[in-house]
């Protein structure tokens, strides 16, 4: 913390001194808690500059495209730990030793099962339901089922919520998908890792053998250590903010899962090959590109840039590699829409428009590419990416209880609306 002030001049009161104070690495924050004793307080529309909490889980910096996980960079984590490590590590605060590795890989092995009963309630929806909408209610539904772990005061509690929610997220996952085309549900297997055994219950049929290419699920595990976690962003906030209210963690996750659900937050992904479909042919990127730099055209090439990262995105280098590994063991490099998907990156990289406005392609581009080509349905992007950020909402949440200056959320506003106003009888009302 810094012994920095900031002074500031409130009409008809003495100056007032805020304390400056100084995070591990970042910019310096002001504390404004005070002002409210004045009868003022700070406008913000959605939180650009305002920190509501402090955290010592995920640090970015998006001038330099920096991205930490408890201080390891994120591509460093995806090149040489898996998803569990990473997992691992955002709920412990250190990377696992080889014994603590074993004995939380066998925890989340053994929470993988749902409550049997459980299937029954997929049964409530309609069979075209978009998979988010059951992963809300399902989730949501958990707390009936696990008593067990509701105590949030208690550490413990707190602890075996986040294996089975980390633990059942995937299981929840290929569930509503298998309910959507019709298939039986597929068990989870101990035997399998925690990627493999999610490709298991994705795509295994009882008719067939269950052979996962390694490839693939090599993929799919860095898909979900590189959505892990990523600061305060929407979701994140929505599962702190429910949980500052005291409930328990499956209900908070389930408003996480709702936050992410918006296309402005969870959908870029699915919006990248959306755009792909649009342009259909190579033929047509020109175009596209030339509509991409009208300003006046509504049009947006999705995957490249980031609201957060201003130079680069630190996971895109990573995804980029993985999306050519999984395109040369499945021999779809000539398959139209990936053609498509290349040309428009190689055009993007030397496009001089591209390069000075930093729109480099992201892990959204890579990442949906990939999923595609896995076989995951577009409608299903945004679960997996529950999947990935479910460790990260676990572990923010945990680590906001954990802390000593928990209050619940409550926002001000800028109040617009009408002064007091008399109230008239409806037979008097014009």
């Amino acid at each position: 913390m810094s012994n920095d002030t900031v002074e500031i001049r409130i009409p008809g009161h003495s100056p007032l001194s805020l304390p400056m104070l100084s995070g591990t690495l970042g910019p310096k924050v002001i504390d404004v808690s005070s002002v409210n004793q004045y009868d003022v307080f700070t406008y913000d529309p959605g939180f650009q500059s305002t920190a509501a909490c402090s955290s010592g889980i995920t640090f970015i910096d998006g001038e330099k495209g920096i991205l930490l996980h408890r201080g390891y960079p994120i591509a460093e984590l995806a090149e040489h730990a898996d998803y569990l490590e990473v997992c691992y590590l955002l709920l412990n605060g250190e990377l696992p030793n080889q014994a603590q590795k074993e004995s939380f890989v066998y925890e989340i092995q053994h929470h993988t099962l749902v409550h049997e009963q459980l299937s029954n309630f997929f049964n409530g929806f309609p069979r075209h339901s978009h998979p988010m909408a059951i992963m809300c209610g399902v989730v949501g539904a958990l707390s009936a089922f696990y008593h067990d772990s509701l105590e949030i005061k208690n550490p413990e509690h707190r602890k075996l919520a986040a294996l089975r929610l980390v633990a059942k997220m995937p299981t929840i996952a290929a569930m509503a998908y298998k309910y959507s085309i019709g298939q039986p549900f597929a068990y989870p297997k101990n035997s399998l890792s925690y990627t493999e055994n999610f490709l298991h219950m994705m795509f295994s049929v009882p008719t067939e053998s269950d052979n996962v290419n390694p490839v693939l699920v090599r993929a799919m595990d860095r898909i979900f250590t590189l959505h892990a976690d990523h600061e305060q962003n929407a979701s994140t906030s929505t599962v702190r903010l429910a949980g500052s209210s005291g409930a328990n963690p499956f209900a908070c996750i389930s408003a996480g899962i709702a936050a992410l659900w918006g296309p402005a937050h969870g959908g870029a992904n699915e919006a990248v090959l959306n755009m792909l479909n649009e342009i259909g042919d190579v033929s047509r990127i020109d175009m596209y590109l030339a509509r991409a730099k009208d300003k006046n055209d509504p049009f947006r090439l999705m995957g490249f840039g980031h609201r957060v990262y201003k130079n680069f995105d630190p996971r895109a280098k990573v995804m980029r590699q993985t999306c050519y590994e999984v395109m040369e063991a499945l021999q779809i490099q000539e398959d139209p829409l990936f053609k498509l998907a290349l040309k428009l990156e190689e055009i993007a990289l030397q496009d001089p428009y591209f390069i000075e406005k930093k729109l480099y392609p992201n892990v959204d581009f890579y990442s949906g590419i990939i999923l595609k080509a896995i076989g995951i349905p577009i409608n299903m992007f945004t679960v997996i990416f529950a999947i990935a950020r479910t460790v990260g909402w676990i572990s923010h949440w945990s680590e906001m209880l954990s802390g000593k200056d928990l209050k619940i959320g409550r926002p001000r506003q800028l109040y617009t609306g009408p002064n007091q106003r008399d109230f008239v009888p409806i037979e008097k009302r014009r």
